[in-house]
């Protein structure tokens, strides 16, 4: 079973990376993180490149020992990875 994880535990492995903001209406470049219940975190890319730069923050959260699921939002939706501790 999965433990808890936080957003900001994966903040800090991704923290070589510039994070998203949401300026004027929309997303600046970068990635963010979202609480997905106590055993989950999505994180997601805003900008271009996404699938490339979510495949650099997977890599990054296994070797930080995370184990991370490539998914996609139902309906064709938004690239994400779902976060967890083993």
């Amino acid at each position: 079973m999965a433990r808890v994880i936080h957003a900001r535990d994966v903040d800090a492995v991704l923290a070589a990376y510039p994070q998203s903001e949401f300026v004027d209406g929309d997303w600046e470049p970068g990635y963010r993180t979202a609480q997905a219940g106590r055993r989950m975190v999505h994180v997601f890319h805003d900008g271009p490149g996404e699938a490339d730069q979510l495949e650099k923050y997977r890599l990054e959260l296994q070797a930080a020992g995370f184990h991370v699921i490539p998914d996609q939002q139902p309906g064709g939706g938004r690239r994400r990875l779902h976060v967890t501790k083993p």
